[in-house]
């Protein structure tokens, strides 16, 4: 069934992201990231308390390829 969309304003789009309006049948943005913190980095909320005494982040990947994308 067709989509009737109306004024749209697109302020900004970031490099990998997806604009869509209507119908669709698959939405595949193409990015990938690899994340490292340290013990409690990602926390969130008020009064967080973290103690660590020896902490370390192991980033060492052996691997080659950890998310392979390919054009469909």
């Amino acid at each position: 069934m067709p989509a009737i969309v109306g004024a749209v304003k697109v302020i900004t789009i970031g490099s990998s992201s997806i604009f869509h309006i209507g119908d669709v049948y698959k939405i595949q943005p193409y990015t990938q990231a690899k994340t490292f913190a340290g013990g409690g980095s990602f926390n969130t909320g008020d009064g967080i308390r973290v103690y660590l005494e020896n902490a370390q982040t192991n980033m060492i990947d052996d691997d080659q390829f950890d998310q392979n994308i390919s054009a469909i």
